[in-house]
């Protein structure tokens, strides 16, 4: 599919780039566009359209803020010292990244500044960025990966890179000399949340070369589970009731979930890193 010839692209003038972020552990959010064309079927950043007043469905339009790495390189010499987090709202290596650089813009400015950095993605196309990636004197690259199974991605994550692409990139990555981890999360329900499934991605993501894991558990809150829904509705509507049941029962299962995974992370000699982070809906 052809994510970019399906969506709405505005360029816009943003004022700031650097963002206080609320989000534990990030200090500053850096969202170098408004939506995401990945169109993962889970977003839970659909909330954002609240803010936003965009009137199309999430993942069918973006806005590119082209004057970000103007806005980075003034900013930046002014701000305290933190935790700066690419892509809290959005992927920074969407699609349109490709075209616009505005990522690679962003990631100029900051070269040779001290500020911890983390890039969260699903697209191999970090891998275009090594050269700047390596200006920057503390920085990581972690990727998002749910599911080994390329199938269950194509309804998921339809504009994301394939899993194989993921894996491969975290590889490079970490033979380039740039610390990696991964985010599995959400695992989803009966689907890539079994003790198999998390074993085979754990080996997969150990053979990769990544420093540690991040677990979540899926979150049906607000907008996201319509979206959901709809997809599975779709593709297994046979699972509809069941995920309906667990999101009044999260916590417990969040539990149970984030505790065999841990012990799945063990098995494979995994690091790894509690979750904190709690995304408004």
């Amino acid at each position: 599919m052809d994510a970019e010839s399906t969506i709405v692209v505005r360029e816009r003038e943003c004022r700031s780039i650097l963002s206080k972020s609320g989000i534990s552990r990030v200090d500053y959010a850096v969202n170098p566009y408004v939506g995401c064309a990945h169109a993962c079927a889970y977003c839970y950043a659909v909330f954002m359209k609240r803010f936003t007043g965009h009137k199309e469905e999430w993942g069918t339009f973006v806005d590119v803020k082209v004057n970000a790495p103007a806005v980075m390189a003034r900013q930046l010499p002014r701000a305290r010292p933190g935790n700066i987090n690419f892509g809290t709202v959005t992927d920074a290596y969407q699609p349109l990244e490709a075209d616009y650089g505005i990522t690679r813009g962003c990631l100029e400015a900051l070269a040779g500044c001290p500020f911890p950095t983390t890039i969260l993605t699903k697209s191999a196309l970090v891998l275009r960025d090594v050269d700047r990636l390596r200006r920057i004197p503390a920085v990581e690259v972690a990727f998002t990966i749910t599911t080994l199974d390329d199938g269950l991605r194509r309804w998921l994550e339809p504009n994301a890179s394939p899993v194989g692409e993921r894996l491969e990139a975290l590889d490079a990555l970490a033979r380039a000399g740039i610390p990696t981890w991964a985010f599995c999360g959400p695992l989803l329900p009966f689907l890539s949340d079994g003790e198999d499934e998390m074993d085979a991605l754990f080996a997969a993501l150990k053979q990769a070369r990544v420093g540690h894991v991040l677990v979540d558990s899926l979150n049906l809150r607000g907008a996201a589970w319509g979206r959901l829904r709809a997809a599975l509705g779709a593709h297994r509507p046979d699972l509809i009731a069941g995920y309906q049941a667990l999101s009044a029962n999260r916590v417990p299962y969040h539990t149970a979930l984030v505790e065999r995974a841990r012990k799945a992370a063990a098995r494979h000699s995994l690091g790894w890193r509690e979750v904190t982070i709690a995304y408004e809906q």
